[in-house]
């Protein structure tokens, strides 16, 4: 068995998530796509992150942004072609820069040619590629029944009837993806053999959507969470990391990734620490780590019973239990992902910090500071590095997520159970166009992202918030996120990526601080004021420590008032 303990250079890694559609546009349709990309890397390299995540540029028909692959092995019409992507691939490598490409196969597009083969009667020999069932029964008007009380995560049944064959099909996520049937060893190989394929291509490694889900309970059972008054759309309980999903994974890493130095990110909600070690154990030969979305759950409210689409203010303390659980549980045995935001959720200086002129860039720098000096891998995703925000478009018509529009359609248009002003002000919170809105690369018309109309429509303040703006400025927020993976692929890399981790203050809510200890006796002292207000606190650590031995490596202010912590202060102290 090959261990994955000690150090590896993806432990080390600081990895920026590309969603290309938003990213930069070559050819002025409004679009970004790999060419784009390819005349960013440069700023990429500047920023000196090492790995670009990137989301899916398969051939897609785009019901859900690509997440809907229609052919593996080929290249979304309007991200460019395959010549495209070798040249974007050649230059990030000539740039020292790896790429990780996001794969889907829990499901792909019905457009795919395995479903329309699979759809087409039951005898066809791809019928089996995907999972169908027989109807429960008929209702008192003789249509067929779904066969189980199952919702999909993007609204309504997660089932679809087929008139043609009689029977229905699963799909968790949009009627438009339907799920594949892993228990078939022949979709089993097709995958495997299409993850060897871009792996000899010269692809870094992959991250792995919803990759928890492949495995379906035995016989399908009907969720007993399901309140159809109140839910608009979720995963069923009863689905998450099934009885096979771990045999599924070992065999995949044998039979793609063992022998080969890649790097491996699997996508997994509803997974308690206990569990993600099984998945990125040293031991497990599964994957090299995983994205858990417990600590993305703090502002939502279970009481209302619609799961992601509630908000609430979050608790500082709750926030720091959970990400302090993971570091903790994980310590020695598991590697784990940092993340605050993604193409699927809020613009994390929104969420958790501050978007006002006055402290944007502060609480920015906080929160980078936050999450860079713990334990695990950090990922940047695409603006975050100078400060984008949420957006709040006018109408629900400027949306372009079809997560959003669906929750709306049912909440406010059908059902009546929010106002639209209630509807609006939770897109506003939680819609996932919040992180979707085109890079702002500069204040001139197009905000450096087109030339053309872009695809959905730009947050009005790209003329105060941009990347050249940033890199104007050599206190902006860029600079902070430089410093700080400077600090870690080079000065800092054992303390910051191999100590151990030791929270301190559970209890305080307003204050994050922990610390790290080297194995030759240096410490980090991690200190973070998430309020606007002006605080005073004192660690034993700084006490103990004589002035000679007490070194401050990073802050957002410009000195140093001791056991005063200013509004969004944040700043770091290596100890011996």
């Amino acid at each position: 068995m090959t261990s994955t303990a000690g150090k590896q250079w993806w432990k080390e890694a600081v990895v920026y998530q590309v969603w290309p559609r938003s990213f930069q546009d070559s050819d002025g349709d409004g679009v970004g796509d790999l060419p784009g990309l390819t005349s960013r890397l440069p700023y990429l390299a500047k920023l000196g992150v090492n790995v670009i995540w990137l989301s899916p540029m398969f051939a897609s028909p785009n019901d859900d942004m690509g997440y809907d692959i229609s052919d593996y092995r080929e290249i979304m019409t309007e991200f460019g072609t395959m010549a495209d992507f070798d040249q974007m691939l050649e230059t990030a490598h000539s740039l020292g820069i790896k790429i990780l490409l996001d794969i889907v196969v829990n499901h792909t597009s019905d457009e795919h040619e395995w479903f329309k083969q699979s759809r087409s009667s039951r005898e066809n020999p791809f019928r089996d590629y995907y999972i169908w069932r027989d109807s429960s029964g008929v209702d008192e008007e003789g249509n067929p029944l779904p066969p189980n009380n199952w919702y999909s995560e993007f609204g309504g049944p997660a089932w679809v009837y087929d008139e043609t064959t009689n029977q229905w099909y699963m799909h968790i996520f949009s009627k438009k993806q339907p799920d594949l049937n892993w228990e078939n060893p022949a979709v089993r190989e097709e995958i495997y053999s299409m993850i060897n394929w871009w792996l000899d291509k010269g692809v870094d490694g992959f991250r792995l959507d919803a990759i928890n889900i492949i495995s379906k309970p035995e016989g399908l059972p009907d969720d007993p969470s399901v309140d159809p008054d109140k839910h608009s759309s979720s995963i069923p309980f009863v689905i998450h990391n099934g009885t096979r999903v771990h045999e599924w994974m070992h065999e995949l890493n044998q039979r793609t990734l063992a022998g080969r130095d890649v790097m491996t990110v699997g996508e997994m909600s509803a997974t308690p620490p206990e569990e993600a070690i099984q998945f990125a154990g040293f031991e497990s030969e599964e994957l090299n780590m995983l994205f858990h979305f417990e600590h993305m759950g703090v502002d939502s409210d279970p009481a209302t019973g619609m799961g992601k689409w509630s908000f609430t203010k979050y608790d500082l303390v709750e926030l720091k239990q959970i990400l302090n659980d993971w570091q903790t549980k994980l310590a020695g045995k598991a590697w784990g992902s940092l993340y605050w935001n993604n193409h699927d959720q809020p613009r994390v200086v929104s969420r958790f910090g501050n978007d006002s002129p006055e402290y944007r860039e502060l609480s920015g720098k906080m929160l980078a500071t936050t999450l860079h000096f713990m334990q695990g891998t950090p990922y940047i995703f695409q603006g975050e590095e100078f400060g984008m925000t949420n957006v709040e478009f006018g109408s629900i018509d400027d949306y372009r997520d079809l997560d959003s529009l669906n929750f709306y359609e049912d909440m406010v248009t059908e059902r009546g159970i929010l106002t639209q002003e209630e509807g609006m002000d939770l897109v506003y919170k939680v819609g996932r166009d919040n992180a979707r809105t085109p890079v702002q690369w500069s204040a001139e018309t197009g905000a450096g992202f087109t030339s053309g109309t872009p695809w959905i429509g730009f947050n009005p303040n790209f003329t105060e918030i941009n990347a050249e703006d940033a890199l104007a400025r050599e206190d902006s927020l860029f600079y902070h996120y430089q410093k700080l993976i400077q600090l870690r692929r080079e000065e800092l890399t054992d303390l910051m990526v191999y100590a151990d981790f030791v929270p301190l203050d559970p209890e305080d809510a307003e204050v994050y601080a922990y610390e790290r200890h080297g194995e030759k006796g240096e410490k980090l002292l991690v200190i973070n004021n998430f309020t606007a207000e002006t605080l005073e606190r004192t660690y034993p650590l700084l006490e103990q420590a004589e002035g000679s031995a007490v070194q401050l490596v990073i802050s957002n202010y410009a000195d140093d008032a001791g056991a005063t912590l200013r509004p969004y202060e944040s700043k770091v102290y290596k100890v011996g």
